[in-house]
């Protein structure tokens, strides 16, 4: 998914593991390829002392969040062509969740939280995050996430009615004024992210969520 903002371009990517030497190349490629101002990946597989993956010319400012395993994992790279010096650097206690970046861009303090929720009881998560980092989050923060849930019924090709959780998360992200961009900008469109192979289904679980009031400086978003 990639959105668009005055000057500063967002690229968010789920990648399933940076170990493997073909996924590291094609994620590298990628990056080349859409030249983001700001990349976030999730899904990365790293530990703590492979935090220097991917390697990308141009790239070389990285903020990961790793544990000790080659599980989950999160990380955001910034082009040596913006002038972005992090003032704040937050991760969760584990590691493998999130990751959160402050700092000054093209004279706006802007807030880049990117999140990969876990695959079991990821509204619950979310939810939870949201409101332990409410006071983080500001009409100049960016949310981007692997959330391992639809949000909504257009985000299943099945057409599946969203569980109580995640609608007590929709409104959690309603009583914080936040919004899915995507959505937003796109609100009957059907494109997805993930397959399902057990169920044989596709939906959309890559999200992009900012505030409501902030909605005008978005140019572009797309997947």
């Amino acid at each position: 998914m990639n959105a668009m903002a005055p000057h500063i371009s967002i690229l968010t990517l789920s990648v399933n593991g940076l170990n493997d030497p073909l996924t590291c190349y094609r994620t590298t490629k990628w990056i080349r390829t859409h030249q983001p101002t700001i990349f976030c990946i999730q899904e990365t597989h790293l530990t703590r002392k492979d935090s220097q993956k991917p390697k990308v010319r141009g790239w070389k400012k990285a903020f990961h969040a790793n544990g000790h395993r080659k599980w989950a994992g999160v990380a955001i790279l910034i082009s040596e062509k913006t002038n972005f010096k992090a003032t704040v650097v937050k991760r969760d206690t584990e590691g493998h969740y999130y990751i959160m970046l402050k700092s000054p861009v093209q004279q706006e303090n802007i807030t880049i939280l990117n999140i990969n929720a876990p695959n079991n009881g990821a509204p619950t998560f979310l939810k939870q995050l949201l409101i332990d980092l409410r006071n983080e989050i500001d009409r100049n923060t960016i949310i981007v996430r692997d959330f391992s849930t639809p949000l909504a019924v257009l985000d299943r090709s099945s057409r599946q009615k969203v569980n109580k959780d995640t609608i007590d998360l929709n409104y959690t992200l309603e009583q914080m004024d936040l919004t899915n961009i995507h959505r937003t900008f796109h609100p009957t469109t059907t494109e997805y992210t993930f397959y399902s192979t057990e169920h044989g289904t596709f939906s959309k679980i890559d999200n992009m969520i900012g505030d409501k009031t902030s909605l005008s400086k978005f140019k572009k978003i797309e997947i």
